[in-house]
């Protein structure tokens, strides 16, 4: 079975991390690679580590040039997704990593974008309870945010099992300037970033927080309330979430007095943190990327550079009777391009991992 993509949108971050996973593909021939001002380019002028794609010249983004493939790939900014894909076949299988369709509250859409709500898609992060069996023929998948694949994957199987409280989330993550875009910004030149971290989006006012809110609360059956503030690191790639919520009374119950938020004895929060432990083991144990690591060893972004490989580690807070996770990804990979080749693989039937088992790079 040979698969025929296309990809727009190949000049910028998110669209070169495509066309590489796809290169290696074993059941993918790559078709058009589309932009909009770099139309006419050489892509290895502009992707100059795509070495067998070297000599391909960018297309114009059109209907007509993404028409006729099995796989159309919308690597485009919020807002410039939802017009091509209205055009597109409905057997095309159309794979939008941008965010014009992840949100299912056209109120919220609204808000964070400023612009009218294009519908929702079936969400392309598999390892959520559900989702895989969404994905399954389906032919419109909206590719997570980067964020909030970091968020979910640390905190969904703690709301799943009804063991944490949906009133007093806090993530605080840290991305690699990469996930800023391809754009020439002040704010991202290298003596601006090289040995500083700096916060932004602080306040609730990120638009990854109510796609992160709508996952979490989808696992946990009732509203979830979060605060999130993202950081810039000084890296390319990669992120780092560090994800907190109470734990449930009910977690507690037997290791406490008559007061839910004091912890009895040591051996009562040796036993609270191995119940959770076993939560988040019981939740990725089948997932081929994602990876509960041993106890005492900690997530860093390094370890899953360029693969769609996920680290994650918990541990229990008994003084504040709260669980953190943390949740180490690429956000190019895991975070973008990753989760579409594996949400395509699995709308198609094919091989969950195919084009996807490389391992991370180090040091």
């Amino acid at each position: 079975m040979t698969i025929s993509v296309a990809v727009s949108g190949a000049s910028g971050y998110a669209g070169g991390e495509l066309l590489r996973l796809l290169a290696s593909h074993p059941d993918v021939t790559i078709g058009a690679i589309t932009a909009h001002s770099n139309a006419g380019t050489r892509l290895g002028e502009l992707q100059p580590h795509l070495h067998s794609l070297a000599d391909r010249l960018l297309e114009e983004t059109t209907v007509q040039n993404l028409s006729g493939h099995d796989v159309v790939f919308l690597a485009l900014p919020h807002g410039a997704s939802a017009e091509i894909a209205r055009q597109l076949p409905a057997e095309t299988l159309v794979i939008d990593a941008g965010a014009d369709h992840r949100l299912e509250d056209p109120a919220a859409w609204e808000k964070f974008y400023g612009t009218a709500h294009a519908g929702t898609w079936p969400y392309g992060l598999p390892e959520l309870p559900g989702r895989r069996e969404r994905l399954r023929g389906a032919r419109r998948i909206a590719v997570p945010g980067c964020y909030p694949t970091s968020a979910l994957l640390a905190l969904a199987p703690g709301f799943a099992a009804g063991a944490l409280l949906p009133d007093d989330v806090v993530i605080v993550s840290a991305s690699g300037t990469s996930g800023a875009g391809k754009a020439a910004k002040v704010n991202l030149l290298g003596s601006e970033v090289m040995a500083s971290m700096s916060p932004y989006g602080v306040g609730g006012g990120h638009r990854h927080t109510p796609e992160i809110e709508q996952g979490l609360s989808a696992a946990a059956g009732t509203a979830v309330t979060v605060s999130f503030t993202p950081t810039l690191a000084p890296m390319s790639r990669g992120i780092l979430a560090t994800a907190t919520a109470k734990v449930a009374p009910e977690l507690l119950k037997e290791l406490v007095n008559t007061d839910a938020a004091t912890i009895g004895t040591e051996a009562g929060e040796a036993s609270i943190a191995a119940q959770l432990r076993r939560i988040w083991l019981d939740a990725y144990e089948d997932e081929p990327f994602v990876h509960v690591l041993p106890e005492g060893q900690w997530p860093a972004t390094k370890s899953v550079q360029g693969s769609n490989h996920v680290a994650i580690q918990i541990a229990f807070d008994a003084h504040a009777g709260r669980v953190i996770v943390c949740c180490a990804i690429d956000n190019l990979t895991k975070g973008t391009a990753g989760g579409a080749v594996q949400s395509m693989n699995i709308a198609l039937g094919l091989d969950e991992t195919s084009g996807l088992s490389f391992q991370g790079v180090a040091p």
